[in-house]
């Protein structure tokens, strides 16, 4: 083992770990908005409880994925700085757009919304965590717009060694990002879903008995229509993503579905050995018996296109992360979907579902990771495909025993935060809707402080 194989360690566990905070911000946050909308319009006691309830636990993801997110900003130059020194004219406008437009805004309004109880009107209130919502969403689009560039380069041209922006435009509409962003983005509510159906879960379990679970029901109810319509989402933008894979980048295509040789009809595979004919020439063309390049025919291709070495990324995790990614996030939007027939007509949740919905925290959240390693394993060996190899991304000079170094104070430091982020919200969950969440100023009997 070498400097880069420890770097890419390193890289994929703090980016792994950041992920799982992502899209739990970007599902969550849209959702307290939408409960503290039906708040705002019915005037309903229990979506004010809510709207605080799990307020509470956004605002504890989003400060650790903020915390994860600046460590992994430092990757780029502690162990990659031959790939920043590529890519810096490139992502230097999308990442910037993303800081000052996207997250200012999320920021801001945040701490207006957390601040502003007490302090704004109903309805500017409302609209402070509608803002924080969206530029969560818009920071996500800026992010996988500079990811899917690594993908698929477009609007940039290669001087002196350097990838120089040529059109700020192709790079944001660049196909790869406008079929991710969408994705990514169906998957975060998936995860928010689950989480949300979780803890809802737990708590109608504890209050069965004494049949104070209304409002529970209420809102796994909400959590419910979210997860089945993201799933839709999800396996639309999933069908357009596999035609575009086949277009960009067929050795992870390939390499997805086991596939060595170029083959006619390509069948399917679902797990070693069990084919179904024709399916994956159908998903990734919309024709049957179309011809599905295989990695060993395209490894020989490459070797004649970029010279010697082996083209191929990890076979087994790639194959394998596919359909985790697949079995995981749809036995998520199944559960939501039997659960949402099973509550139809305000029939009430068996205690199984209830325990089933807990059971299945885990679920999206190994989706959306299995989706992630899928995604960047997937192009490998190259940090940008076509362009720039891994191996020659790394930062000159570092050596084994730094790397380790640093892998293992990262994995450490990381470790405290999930225990750290894992007894928070634990302890809020548990602690559940005890105190009474204040009224804005607008809607309180005595005046407000402002005055």
């Amino acid at each position: 083992m070498d400097a880069l194989d420890l770097a890419r360690w390193q890289f994929g566990v703090t980016t792994v770990y950041h992920f799982l905070f992502v899209p739990l911000t970007i599902g969550l946050g849209i959702f307290v908005a939408g409960l503290q909308t039906a708040w705002h319009r019915t005037g309903k006691e229990q979506y004010l409880t809510l709207t605080k309830f799990f307020g509470k636990l956004f605002l504890i993801n989003f400060a650790m994925g903020v915390v994860t997110g600046i460590v992994q900003e430092f990757q780029f130059g502690m162990n990659w700085s031959e790939y920043s020194v590529f890519v810096g004219d490139v992502f230097g406008a999308p990442l910037a757009m993303e800081a000052l437009l996207a997250f200012f805004m999320e920021s801001t309004f945040l701490g207006l919304w957390i601040f502003g109880w007490d302090r704004l009107p109903k309805r500017a209130h409302l609209a402070c965590i509608w803002a924080a919502a969206v530029g969560s969403n818009v920071s996500a689009y800026f992010i996988l717009a500079a990811n899917a560039w690594m993908k698929h380069p477009v609007g940039y041209e290669v001087v002196d060694g350097r990838a120089r922006m040529t059109d700020l435009w192709a790079v944001l509409t660049n196909p790869t990002a406008l079929a991710q962003v969408p994705h990514v983005i169906g998957a975060a509510f998936i995860v928010a879903g689950g989480f949300v159906l979780a803890v809802c879960g737990y708590w109608m379990l504890r209050t069965r008995r004494t049949g104070d679970g209304g409002m529970w029901r209420g809102a796994a109810r909400a959590a419910l229509v979210m997860t089945a319509l993201a799933g839709v989402l999800v396996a639309a933008t999933g069908d357009t993503s596999a035609k575009l894979m086949y277009e960009q980048q067929p050795m992870k295509l390939a390499s997805a579905e086991g596939l060595e040789r170029d083959t006619a009809a390509a069948p399917f595979s679902l797990v070693p050995g069990v084919e179904i004919p024709a399916v994956l020439s159908f998903l990734a063309t919309n024709d049957p018996g179309a011809t599905v390049q295989g990695t060993e025919d395209l490894q020989r291709r490459f070797e004649r296109q970029f010279g010697p070495g082996d083209y191929r990324p990890d076979q087994t995790i790639v194959f394998w992360s596919f359909r985790v990614m697949i079995v995981f996030g749809l036995s998520t939007v199944g559960l939501s979907v039997l659960g949402l027939w099973l509550t139809r007509r305000r029939r009430p949740f068996p205690a199984w579902l209830s325990r089933a919905l807990l059971l299945s925290l885990p679920l999206p959240l190994v989706a959306v990771t299995a989706g992630w390693l899928l995604s960047e394993i997937g192009r490998q060996p190259w940090t940008v495909a076509g362009e720039l190899l891994t191996a020659s991304s790394v930062s000159p000079g570092v050596s084994l025993a730094e790397v380790a170094t640093s892998l293992t104070l990262f994995t450490l430091l990381y470790g405290a935060l999930a225990v750290a982020e894992t007894v928070l919200l634990t302890r809020h969950v548990r602690k559940g809707t005890e105190e009474r969440a204040p009224l804005p100023a607008a809607e309180r009997r005595e005046p407000s402080l402002m005055y």
